[in-house]
């Protein structure tokens, strides 16, 4: 996780010893992405903090990828069950709206697991969109950028699918926002 975007997580050095949060931290930053298994709530970068208040209560701040993300209730579940399982039953998750999240959080390691399953990482969120350019996001079959949308959405709301004009398949492409 990039704790640079998200100065709220908590990052030991390395001769601290873990502690319950740091525990906690690890456990919720592992949780599968319920629409991309592939990819972990860490490496997507929706986890904005893990932290104990004042009356030793453990909250979980997350940001949502998108606010119509179907997934939402999903995520705060198993956010909840990793507090519960942790002992911490009282813990609360708050989502975090500002500053809405971006594609650039998402990890390295995230978007080696996304281009490993077939869906290209999203480039640059402020980038000019290359298909307006006439050259489109590398093709995951056969390396061309001779790719075009084929429709605006994928699988999941945060999808686009891509066809490539060389090999003519067709594959996800994960939005830059």
């Amino acid at each position: 996780m990039n704790a640079a975007l998200r100065p709220d997580l908590r990052s030991p050095s390395p001769s601290d010893p873990p502690s319950d949060l740091d525990h906690i931290a690890a456990r919720v930053g592992a949780l599968p992405d319920p629409e991309l298994p592939m990819i972990t709530l860490g490496d997507l970068g929706v986890v904005r903090a893990v932290r104990e208040d004042a009356d030793g209560v453990v909250e979980v701040v997350v940001t949502p990828t998108y606010l119509g993300c179907p997934a939402l209730s999903v995520i705060e579940a198993d956010l909840l069950g990793v507090l519960a399982e942790c002992g911490r039953g009282d813990g609360r998750v708050t989502w975090a709206l500002s500053p809405a999240w971006s594609t650039e959080w998402i990890s390295e390691a995230g978007r080696r697991k996304l281009a490993d399953h077939g869906i290209v990482p999203p480039g640059d969120a402020g980038a000019p969109l290359p298909v307006r350019l006439g050259l489109g996001r590398p093709c995951p079959h056969c390396g061309s950028v001779a790719t075009r949308p084929l429709g605006p959405f994928g699988q999941t709301g945060c999808q686009t699918i891509l066809v490539c004009t060389a090999c003519q398949e067709s594959f996800p492409h994960m939005k830059a926002v």
